[in-house]
């Protein structure tokens, strides 16, 4: 996986002016960060986290989410007030290889206070999910070779979007709520009952998945970027990627001609792009096919209008995908 990361040297020396200078960070709603004694302060990394952190902690917790509404969360650089909130912070959620900067900040300034959600549930290998093809004869030899070659790109990487299964969500959820527990003793049992409440809702919603996608005339899913590995998995789908793990990887002319190619052969009706991310490329495979193109969301974080919650989107993608593949 590349990821675009903030030089260690601005984090240090953001980290050592906010010591030199006693500056007060703020968190996205302008309010300084430990501002109510009575609650445990979080700050989480991305949208899936804050959307844990709240469910379980409820009213016992003030919880900031590094990454804003409507913004993608891949490439999030830290502003000092940022690394300030991270510093000061009684728990600090993220999820290790998906946003280098907090990962970096993190290890500078969290200490024992950082909870890697990564270290919960296995993450999967980035090429997992994909398509797997019998390919015979000369004709398919370039498509072999062009799928090789993401393949080799993305050896040794792993695929961070582990909150698409839920039922992986509900597990890191239960170990939240013990690491809030530890943060928080008085208040213990509230998280556990909590995150136990969340899990029954979680599991819930992979059974609405599991019966939803059952019988489907196709189970091929033509997507933007190849964040649906953990979804594809679970339910038996197989995703077309066009480009790589994070939403800007510019995918090659030869990627565009063998995903238009696997598109016509699977008769797929529709291309997915997703909502923080251009649909250009999406588009652009869509006419080439004469499919439509429609949003599947992987979550990464909220628009910009903050509509919803994970649950919501979650169970939207699955009216998505039981329309684009025929499901009865």
């Amino acid at each position: 996986m590349t990821f675009r990361s903030a030089p260690r040297a601005l984090v240090t020396a953001t980290a050592a002016l906010l010591a030199l200078t006693g500056v007060t960070a703020c968190s996205n709603d302008d309010n300084p960060a430990g501002a109510d004694p009575q609650r445990v302060d979080v700050v989480a990394g991305f949208y899936p986290l804050q959307f844990l952190a709240e469910r379980i902690g409820g009213d016992a917790v003030a919880v900031t989410n590094l990454a804003r509404p409507g913004a993608e969360p891949h490439d999030l650089e830290l502003n000092p007030g940022q690394v300030g909130q991270i510093s000061e912070a009684e728990l600090v959620v993220f999820l290790h290889g998906f946003q280098p900067a907090v990962d970096e900040a993190v290890e500078q300034q969290a200490g024992d206070r950082a909870f890697d959600v990564a270290t919960v549930e296995p993450l999967l290998d980035a090429t997992a999910g994909g398509h797997d093809h019998d390919h015979e004869g000369e004709e398919d030899e370039a498509h072999a070779e062009e799928e090789e070659h993401a393949e080799e790109a993305a050896d040794g990487a792993k695929d961070p979007h582990v909150w698409l299964d839920p039922t992986r969500l509900a597990t890191i959820g239960d170990k939240l709520a013990e690491r809030l527990g530890t943060a928080d003793p008085d208040r213990a049992d509230e998280y556990t009952q909590r995150a136990a409440t969340l899990r029954t809702e979680l599991e819930q919603l992979d059974t609405e998945f599991t019966e939803g996608l059952k019988t489907c005339q196709r189970r091929e899913i033509v997507v933007s970027h190849t964040a649906f590995g953990y979804l594809a998995q679970k339910y038996q789908l197989e995703q077309v990627g066009i480009s790589g793990l994070t939403p800007e990887d510019e995918p090659s002319p030869q990627r565009l001609a063998a995903v238009a190619e696997e598109a016509r052969e699977h008769q797929a009706t529709t291309i997915f792009f997703e909502t923080l991310a251009s649909p250009k490329v999406a588009e652009t495979i869509a006419r080439e096919v004469g499919a439509q193109t429609a949003v599947l969301d992987p979550i990464e974080g909220l628009s910009a209008e903050g509509d919803g919650d994970y649950l919501s989107v979650m169970r939207t993608n699955l009216q998505t995908l039981r329309t684009a593949l025929s499901c009865s």
